[in-house]
């Protein structure tokens, strides 16, 4: 049976490169980067190798890398950071209603210490205006975080249009960059954010270990506490084979986008969305139809269930999902497509379909030959089954 994997939006395989670069930080060079004596040294020198990488990638200052465990991390340090840090300016927060879970729980969190925070609504494309932005600052706003693009359906929102409505306010801009990083070009001081996150797992990097780029001079409380490592700004030993990991991942990420690798990708995200779209009645394509992430394609097929579409996929040896993979095991509908306008009968059908750089145009090919059967035998299944044939 073949193996296809389109959930690259959850997490990539890691790179066999970044494996070997990893390997010899398990048992051979295993000093703690925080010890004076030449084993310590050497892995310093390391981490600080991959510090750079990143910075590169974005346009930073290697000093203003902060190593993480996760984007979650990343977020949670982010919007706790700054509102515990800046809580006697103000105690306002905006974000949007599509943010990721780790901001929007983030926010929740800090409404139940006496924080007050806006969720702003996004139109049918899942795009945030930047007016809206502007209208709901007061002068006791201290946060704006809104993500780069969305991980359900791709939208990539205009950061830099919002970062200069933010800017005149004077206040602090952060952006969930977890699905942009490594994938589409990025640079912190032309987007104009105070705080970016990113992520390895998402870039073909390892899982435990993300980062968060932090503008020199920003106001900030910690949010784990402990030794001085990180420039006291992250307390914990350093997980140096995964911050090698996220280096090189890094590394060959600036490799791919130079040599416009993601071009590939978009080619056969727009064959797939096309092939789908012209097979299958009622059909609908969620997110933006331009500005969206290079791999992404989000589907809802009306009159059945998105879970029953993943298990039908998944025997036909294709993994795919049914909204972002931090929410994939629930039978909520997505609050993404709840926001974007669709009913819930609606929302329940969605088919997320994200593509990587392993991905091939038989891969395509494959999925689109079968697809259209397994709808077809679904819907023949289906309770809303009359209603399907009374639009036929």
């Amino acid at each position: 049976m073949k193996r296809i994997y389109m959930d690259n939006a959850a997490t990539t395989s890691t790179d066999i490169e970044v494996v070997k670069t990893m390997n010899p930080y398990f048992s051979l060079k295993y000093g703690n980067p925080n010890s004076i004596h030449s084993f310590g040294q050497e892995v310093r020198e390391t981490v600080e190798e991959a510090r750079k990488k990143i910075a590169y990638l974005i346009g930073a200052n290697p000093s203003e890398i902060v190593f993480t465990a996760g984007g979650t991390e990343a977020d949670n340090y982010a919007i706790k950071g700054i509102a515990w840090a800046n809580q006697k300016k103000g105690n306002h927060i905006i974000t949007s209603k599509i943010e990721h879970h780790a901001v929007l729980h983030s926010c929740q969190f800090l409404e139940k210490q006496g924080f007050k925070i806006t969720y702003l609504p996004v139109d049918k494309y899942g795009l945030i205006d930047p007016e809206d932005v502007k209208k709901a600052i007061t002068y006791k706003t201290i946060l704006v975080t809104i993500m780069h693009a969305n991980n359900e359906i791709g939208t990539i929102e205009p950061i830099k249009e919002i970062s200069e409505v933010v800017k005149k306010a004077g206040v602090y801009f952060h952006t969930d960059s977890v699905q942009t990083f490594g994938h589409i070009p990025i640079n912190v001081n032309d987007l104009g954010v105070d705080m970016l996150s990113m992520s390895g797992h998402k870039f073909y990097g390892p899982n435990g270990v993300g980062a968060l780029y932090l503008r020199k001079g920003t106001k900030i409380v910690n949010l784990i506490d402990g030794g001085a490592q990180e420039k006291n700004r992250r307390a914990g030993t350093e997980n140096v084979a995964g911050i090698v990991g996220i280096g090189k991942a890094a590394e060959l990420a600036k490799e791919r986008l130079n040599q416009g690798k993601e071009k590939e990708i978009i080619r056969l995200r727009n064959k797939l969305i096309k092939e789908i779209m012209n097979k299958i009645e009622n059909v609908r394509l969620n997110g933006h139809p331009a500005k969206r992430l290079p791999g992404n394609a989000n589907f809802c097929f009306e009159f059945i269930e998105g879970e029953s579409m993943l298990l039908s996929l998944d025997m036909e040896g294709i993994a795919a999902s049914s909204g972002s993979a931090c929410t994939s095991g629930s039978l909520t509908a997505s609050h993404v497509l709840l926001a974007i306008g669709l009913p819930p009968e609606i929302a329940h059908g969605s088919l997320r379909l994200t593509l990587g750089k392993d991905n091939t145009e038989e891969e395509v090919d494959y999925m689109t030959s079968i697809l259209p059967e397994i709808i077809k035998k679904l819907r023949a299944l289906s309770p809303f089954k009359e209603n399907w044939e009374g639009l036929k």
